[in-house]
């Protein structure tokens, strides 16, 4: 059994450009990095808002483990049925009782080392759902019975709600990332009990855009404070994620690092 692994975690992909970046860049980065183990928040896949069953498929193809998700989970009706036929894509966690499909999974690799992965959502400026704190000590509980690694995607709006989280998880969890913002933030850094964290990751997908958006769209939504149908931006696609090294015995953090191809 192997003393560490390397983890790659690539922030919020944003429809076809980003699903089309991952696939020329993917396989290149797991290699050149001997990457063990592959997360991808992919809730916006589908032009920004939710996932359809083949990107999911696509996504799995290529080399990733585990799907995460947040607020645009469901925003397509007829995710639920998807979301109960995969076992390692997931929604947040603290999502109400009865939301269809799995918040946390434990991902066993063939060299037989187990990886928890919990996906969670933030309540600040969001939805009042249920409290990610309690959801997370509650899920730890259960994944470390298997396992000591564990790596969260927090999927959320706040910074200060981010930080906080992180700092009520570090030494009990590997690597805890930001999600949602679409912009990523400068501060990758391991906590003193060992845990890794980034306030955001960033999106994998067009930054000549606001957020993956048109921006000609974006401004009049800003300008007309009335709707205007989302559209996925095109240009300046870049990838946006993280590497973590942790050790297999503790699950300690021992190395992390933010990757962003091709640089800003």
């Amino acid at each position: 059994m192997a003393s560490t692994i390397n983890i790659l975690f690539v922030g919020d992909i944003i429809g076809k450009p980003g699903l089309d970046l991952i696939a020329s860049l993917l396989k290149g980065l797991l290699e050149k990095h001997k990457i063990d183990f592959c997360i991808a928040n992919g809730e916006n896949a589908a032009d920004g808002k939710g996932i359809e069953e083949a990107q999911v498929k696509q996504l799995f193809d290529l080399g990733v483990h585990v799907i995460t998700g947040g607020n645009h989970t469901f925003d397509r009706w007829d995710m639920r049925k998807v979301y109960t036929s995969f076992k390692h894509l997931l929604r947040p966690l603290n999502f109400p009782h009865g939301t269809a499909g799995a918040g946390y999974t434990i991902y066993e690799l063939k060299s037989g080392v187990k990886v928890g992965v919990i996906n969670l959502q933030g309540r600040t400026y969001m939805q009042p759902i249920e409290d990610p704190f309690r959801t997370a000590d509650w899920a730890l509980s259960k994944i470390n019975e298997q396992t000591k690694i564990t790596f969260i995607d927090f999927h959320a709006e706040a910074t200060a709600e981010k930080m906080a989280l992180a700092w009520h998880l570090d030494g009990r969890v590997s690597v805890i990332v930001g999600t949602h913002t679409h912009t990523p933030t400068a501060d990758a850094r391991i906590l003193p009990r060992a845990t890794g964290f980034i306030t955001d990751v960033g999106m994998t997908g067009p930054y000549d855009s606001v957020l993956g958006m048109k921006k000609d769209l974006a401004i009049k939504r800003f300008l007309t404070q009335t709707p205007h149908k989302y559209e996925t931006a095109s240009n300046d696609v870049r990838l946006c994620g993280v590497i973590a090294e942790v050790e297999v015995e503790t699950g300690k953090c021992v190395k992390f690092e933010q990757l962003i191809f091709p640089k800003f």
